[in-house]
């Protein structure tokens, strides 16, 4: 029986194309009204929002002013998540992200230490230019990503479900930063590279915001349909095809694996497992965002740039050669388009 057999054999098919159906119908609506607040930036907002349904974690890449720290700002508020944004610094210690303990008298003379939360304890924590944090802080913070929970004073904290960190890198200035390890990157579901909207969209732009009044964020979802909707994403169907591109897909970007020469030639080092993970789950995602019963190889042509332009590394002969990672991952999806 193949996966897919599941969709129409399964007990509950029904149940599930009506979950699918009636969230495919909400999540138009927060596309809609994402729409009204960021102009020009379809794209970027699809893959945040395939983020947060796999539960994930996004970077975003680009220049200053295009509305980055807005998105996630808007975000929380369409998705009813309690969001915080932290501004990261060479100076940033990990207490100022995690939290402290700081030590109290109690009117009979006791003491005692009582743990004072940090800004990492909400449900979406913006990291605005997470390279600019020391190793240390990073640390701090990968922690949290990949457990869920802080360390302090030898003590675990549980975060708050969901918890989502979008981070920020501005990839022109690098004077100053701390690059991020591979094993933090892989930790990202999808790296979204955000650009210069198009001429309509900042001619919209420019009207909407430099009026009286201006466009806010209405909320959509509740903190419990979000949870829902991510529990669903694991229970959509994917078919025999679909992972099978997903495994040729990663598999090739291997240099130790493939039999693509560019690969071969120009790659240092390939996506792990990891990355099949983010692609299986981003596809699903993807489908449930547009109202689909299963996702489609449409789905992992789409996604694997953002899934893989992270979780790969160029040899020094490919830079040298003005060799790029899209270039390599055009060769790489190539056979499926």
């Amino acid at each position: 029986m193949s996966i897919m057999d599941n969709l129409s054999t399964g007990a509950g098919s029904a149940d599930l194309v009506a979950e699918i159906d009636a969230l495919g119908k909400r999540l138009a609506l927060v596309r809609e009204r994402i729409g009204r607040v960021i102009f020009g930036q379809r794209e970027v907002i699809d893959q945040a929002l395939i983020t947060l349904l796999a539960g994930g974690h996004a970077l975003l890449i680009g220049v200053p002013g295009l509305a980055k720290t807005r998105l996630v700002e808007t975000l929380g508020t369409v998705l009813g998540l309690d969001d915080k944004r932290i501004q990261c610094t060479p100076d940033l210690m990990p207490a100022d992200i995690l939290g402290s303990e700081v030590l109290e008298e109690s009117e009979s003379g006791r003491r005692s230490f009582r743990f004072i939360p940090g800004p990492v304890f909400c449900q979406l924590l913006m990291a605005d230019e997470i390279n600019r944090a020391s190793p240390r802080t990073q640390s701090a913070l990968l922690q949290a990503m990949q457990e869920g929970r802080v360390s302090v004073a030898g003590q675990y904290h549980p975060l708050p479900r969901p918890f989502h960190v979008l981070a920020t890198q501005n990839p022109l200035e690098q004077e100053g930063t701390y690059p991020l390890p591979e094993a933090q990157l892989d930790r990202f579901l999808l790296q979204i590279d955000v650009g210069y909207p198009d001429l309509d969209a900042e001619r919209q732009m420019l009207i909407a915001t430099t009026g009286i009044t201006e466009e806010k964020a209405m909320p959509v979802l509740t903190v419990s349909e979000l949870l829902a909707a991510q529990r669903l994403v694991r229970r959509i169907p994917v078919g025999e095809s679909v992972v099978e591109a997903i495994l040729k897909l990663v598999r090739t970007g291997r240099p130790e694996d493939t039999s693509l020469a560019e690969a071969k030639q120009h790659v240092a080092w390939g996506p792990g497992p990891r990355a099949s993970q983010a692609l299986m789950l981003a596809c699903r995602a993807r489908a449930l965002l547009e109202g689909r019963l299963a996702p489609s190889v449409d789905d992992v042509v789409a996604l694997a740039p953002p899934v893989l332009r992270h979780r790969m590394a160029l040899n020094f002969a490919a830079r040298a050669d003005g060799i790029t990672m899209s270039q390599i991952i055009d060769r790489l999806v190539g056979p499926f388009t």
